[in-house]
């Protein structure tokens, strides 16, 4: 049997709740259970799977944009590879060119030397050629004065002190042609 005191002690016993709260926190416990289940799970497991793609995509995405830097990177590099080979190529062909415009301007400035030498020596013997000239009728000249006073008497005659002075000046060339030229 159980006594009062015993009946007493179960009723205001603090582990063991009363039928009524079993009642009301399993409704509650139902309630949530059913609100966790269909309304804040579907939604939590939404969000988690757009974040996962978003993570996944976002990977993908750095993946691709890696991808597509390297492809870059190395186009890049070919380019600069290219660019310096037609520099290169440049660099070569403009060498090239200065060493043939060099020996043109080599040959042009030789050539011009060449002339400048033959006007020079063209110009040298035409006042050479003067100089003879002027010389011999100076010489002409003086030698018909000269003649004139030893013999004493004038020697006016052209034709005739024409043919003195150059026979005068040829024996003089034929006696020193060696030392005047």
């Amino acid at each position: 049997m159980i006594t009062a005191a015993a009946l007493a002690a179960e009723v205001n016993n603090p582990l063991l709740p009363h039928w009524y709260e079993l009642i009301v926190g399993g409704f509650a416990f139902f309630v949530v259970l059913f609100v966790v289940g269909r309304i804040l799970t579907p939604r939590i497991q939404k969000t988690l799977a757009e974040r996962t793609d978003a993570i996944e995509g976002g990977l993908k995405r750095a993946e691709e944009v890696q991808d597509e830097a390297k492809r870059t990177l190395e186009s890049y590099r070919a380019q600069l590879a290219e660019a310096r080979h037609e520099a290169a190529r440049l660099r070569e062909e403009a060498r090239e060119q200065g060493a043939q415009i060099k020996a043109e301007l080599r040959t042009e400035a030789e050539a011009e030397a060449r002339r400048i030498t033959e006007q020079a020596r063209a110009q040298i013997d035409a006042e050479r050629q003067a100089a003879f000239a002027q010389l011999r009728a100076e010489i002409g000249r003086l030698s018909t004065d000269l003649a004139s006073r030893i013999v004493g008497e004038s020697l006016e005659d052209e034709a005739r002190q024409r043919r003195i002075v150059d026979r005068f000046l040829e024996e003089l060339e034929g006696a020193g042609s060696g030392a005047v030229r």
